[in-house]
């Protein structure tokens, strides 16, 4: 069971975190239920609503949009259907259409997308889609609130009659209305709508020859409005009508409402599924205004949040345009308690709200920002004492107050317990205050508790560093310019700058000096020691931010080294591969010339075929010794390497065609019929059977070729 005192929600000011994320709700009953969010007890469903938050979050960032979910409250309506024989109003029913339309729409988003969103999914999964109560109301009530004329046949029937009559009456008072004006009975504006009735608007002086009911006269009395009598016999007919109608109506919602009175829990199930998907709606809403996100949820009793920031201080400077400093924390089983020291307004305050507030935020299903690294866990008891909490009520001093504080502190820890405490042991004699300081703190520390405190105690920053679980840190101050940089250093002290900040102020520094000579040598020459320490640390940071970034560069250039050695590693071996290859194909080229040669002198096909036979088999014994996995990478590597070795041939080529051919060295002999020749540069030999204009047709026995003279060369 959480254990949280409302104290701990006013000092953390949970609640205008919780009246900040109510403005994005759409309806007031998730504004309501926003405003009532408290820590959830069981962690299943801290999780399930930080993913339920999470999941909303991301769908404005991607393309499947959720769809709308207003609606209007249903509250009113549901009490009448508990309500016997009562009947729903024409509004009503069109706010249950409306209603169930949304929850189908949105069921079967969910379910279409389930994959993105699994967790809204599972939300309504059991949820009835049910498209029969939005047609029943269809085929009642028209999109502009009126009842149709079909909704039954008696009411159909009555408005056929209504619009009969209503022609007739039209007809009637035209007839009157000409009539009379030709008698220049009626004032010039002829007629006027008195009570939703044409009237007459006749002369005073001729009322008693005008038959009909007088209606009403004007403010002079100069006229009188007179409905004519046939007219008004028809007038009485439709409104006997349109009283039928409205009965016929009344009968219609009745029947209406009985209908729904059966689906009244499915309805208060939808407006139920509708006010928790507002709700998640506006805590991601908000949790995008703040940047925030679902961290990993650890197992094991640990914080590590890295840019960490109060997320009420963080969207209030953005509208000032601000900045705000992030902060990183760690507490695990091996640093257990953090002490922070440091001088006033350095921030060490808003660092213990920024962890208790981010606390209470996660446990409520709120997602907080802080960096996608973070892992935080859930306490069962989260105890604040922050601020000047002096009690004018019970007439207790502030260190009364702080004792009475402890004392409930002492009762609650445990190693489930997260404790923060702004200024610890403050309100009392430094020394006997102190003392009684590091005794509750020990307490604390030895019941395993997890918690931040800040103090300017020096026998606390101490015992911080002599406990093995407890551990010293600071707010940064520039010892140069005296400014706060609302950096939280981990493992060190910090100075309280007390005698600088008075110097800085204007404080003469004699009166510096003397107060320096009333208190210990020992205490000015550690708080000499803590702050020279800050100094180095701050030097040292500067230093090792400059040698990580030097670091970054060779690592990135030696990346590159590495990276351009292994390409032209891998084209060494490459063109190697492919010199061997092009090498094997040229000798298996140089052998089918050889069999094709021997063919071309003996004419013999069976020696051709069989030396072709054993140079294939020869080439495929050689193949099968090789694995298919070898064949199959050298497919891969041939065509990885085809476009850079298409690219040297076709360099190769272009060459070739710019280097001018040196002619052989021409043969003394002319060549003449029936002369031996062969191609230069071939082995076959042919006869010339004819010579025309420096060409000759050679006869190879089974073919015959034309080629230049020049071309050609005797052979003896």
């Amino acid at each position: 069971m959480v254990y949280i005192p409302a104290k701990t929600f006013e000092d953390l000011e949970f609640t205008e975190v919780l009246s900040q994320i109510s403005q994005f709700a759409i309806t007031p009953m998730a504004k309501e239920l926003i405003l009532k969010t408290i820590p959830i007890d069981e962690n299943e469903d801290k999780i399930r609503s930080l993913l339920l938050t999470s999941e909303y979050k991301s769908s404005f960032e991607n393309e499947n949009r959720i769809p709308n979910h207003g609606f209007e409250s249903l509250v009113k309506s549901f009490q009448l259907l508990k309500i016997e024989n009562s009947v729903l109003d024409i509004e009503s029913f069109m706010n249950i259409a409306s209603t169930s339309e949304t929850v189908n729409k949105l069921l079967l988003f969910f379910k279409k997308f389930k994959s993105y969103y699994p967790n809204l999914f599972d939300l309504g999964s059991e949820i009835e889609i049910n498209k029969g109560l939005k047609k029943e109301v269809d085929s009642i009530i028209d999109r502009f609130g009126e009842i149709n004329n079909n909704a039954s046949d008696t009411l159909y029937t009555i408005r056929k009659k209504s619009q009969e009559v209503r022609s007739r009456i039209g007809l009637s008072f035209n007839k009157s209305l000409n009539h009379y004006n030709n008698l220049e009975y009626l004032d010039e504006i002829r007629e006027s709508v008195i009570d939703n009735k044409r009237v007459l608007a006749v002369k005073a002086m001729y009322r008693r020859k005008v038959k009909g009911g007088i209606m009403g006269s004007s403010k002079t009395g100069s006229i009188v409005f007179i409905e004519p009598e046939a007219t008004f016999q028809l007038s009485r007919e439709l409104q006997n009508l349109l009283f039928e109608e409205d009965e016929e109506i009344k009968k219609i919602l009745s029947y209406l409402t009985d209908y729904f009175r059966a689906f009244l829990p499915l309805l208060k199930c939808y407006q139920a599924y509708l006010v928790n998907i507002d709700l998640y709606y506006s805590k991601s809403r908000y949790a995008q205004e703040i940047n925030g996100i679902m961290p990993k949820i650890s197992n094991s009793q640990e914080i590590e949040v890295f840019d960490a920031y109060h997320p009420l201080l963080y969207r209030s400077n953005i509208i000032e345009e601000i900045k705000t400093y992030p902060q990183d924390i760690f507490l695990n089983s091996k640093n257990k308690i953090i002490v922070i020291s440091g001088p006033n307004a350095g921030g060490k305050s808003i660092t213990l709200k920024t962890i208790g507030l981010l606390q209470l935020m996660i446990q409520s299903g709120i997602l907080i920002p802080v960096h996608e690294r973070s892992r935080v866990c859930f306490f069962d008891r989260i105890l604040t004492d922050i601020g000047d909490n002096q009690s004018i009520e019970n007439h207790l001093s502030t260190y009364s107050y702080r004792l009475k504080n402890m004392k409930t502190f002492l009762k609650k820890c445990n190693k489930n317990t997260l404790f923060l405490i702004d200024e610890f042991g403050t309100g009392s004699d430094p020394e006997l205050g102190g003392a009684l300081a590091e005794v509750i703190l020990e307490e604390f520390y030895f019941r395993e508790s997890f918690g931040l405190i800040t103090t300017h105690y020096s026998n606390l920053k101490l015992l911080a560093n002599e406990l093995p679980a407890m551990s010293n840190a600071n707010m940064q101050f520039n010892s140069d310019t005296l400014e706060p940089i609302y950096k939280l250093v981990l493992g060190e002290a910090g100075s309280s700058f007390t005698f600088e900040v008075a110097q800085k102020n204007g404080l003469p520094y004699s009166l510096i000096n003397r107060a320096k000579k009333k208190i210990e040598r020992g205490k000015v020459r550690f708080d000499a020691t803590i702050a020279k320490l800050q100094k180095e640390r701050s030097s040292m940071a500067k230093t090792g931010i400059s040698l990580k970034k030097k670091e970054i560069i060779a690592e990135e250039e030696l990346n590159k080294l590495a990276e351009l050695n292994e390409k032209t590693k891998n084209k060494l071996t490459n063109y190697q591969e492919l010199y061997d290859h092009n090498k094997k194909m040229i000798l298996l080229g140089n052998k089918v010339n050889e069999i094709a040669d021997k063919y071309f002198v003996n004419n013999k096909k069976r020696p051709m075929i069989s030396e072709v036979i054993q140079l294939i088999e020869s080439e495929n014994s050689k193949r099968n010794k090789r694995s298919a996995i070898l064949i199959k990478n050298q497919i891969i590597l041939k065509k990885n390497i085809e476009f850079e070795v298409e690219k040297k041939i076709e360099k190769i080529r272009t060459e070739k065609k710019k280097i001018k051919l040196i002619p052989k060295k021409k043969s003394n002999i002319i060549l003449k019929v029936g002369d031996d020749v062969r191609i230069l540069d071939s082995k076959s030999i042919g006869t010339i059977d004819s010579i025309k204009k420096n060409r000759a047709i050679v006869n190879y026995g089974k073919f015959t070729t034309q080629v230049d003279i020049d071309q050609l060369e005797y052979v003896k």
